[in-house]
């Protein structure tokens, strides 16, 4: 291989290498009011788990005080926060969502 290749190569290998964007985890914190129904009916579909997958992150607000739900791009981060927020005020539940930077 010549030097010419090798620079080639670093050129094409430093931009095919795309910074991602930066992802944030999704949290759901426990509260004395929001029924565990309603947490995994959010679970399963907000944030698209099943059942199952659903009731045990359910169990883990439960007992542990708050969970990660999902690790998103900003942007669908936000979203799903304020799908949740929307979603439990209307139902008359305070359940808390927040995000942070992975």
């Amino acid at each position: 291989m010549t030097s010419t290749d090798s620079k080639t190569k670093a050129v094409i290998s430093s931009a095919t290498k795309k910074e991602h964007p930066p992802r944030y985890k999704v949290i759901l914190h426990n509260d004395d009011y929001t029924t565990m129904e309603f947490v995994v009916e959010i679970l399963v579909h907000v944030f698209g788990k099943s059942l199952e997958k659903a009731t045990q992150i359910m169990l883990n607000i439960h007992n542990k005080g708050k969970a990660v739900c999902g690790i998103y791009p900003r942007e669908i981060a936000e979203t799903k926060v304020e799908t949740v927020h929307h979603l439990s005020s209307s139902r008359g539940f305070p359940l808390k969502s927040t995000m942070e930077k992975e």
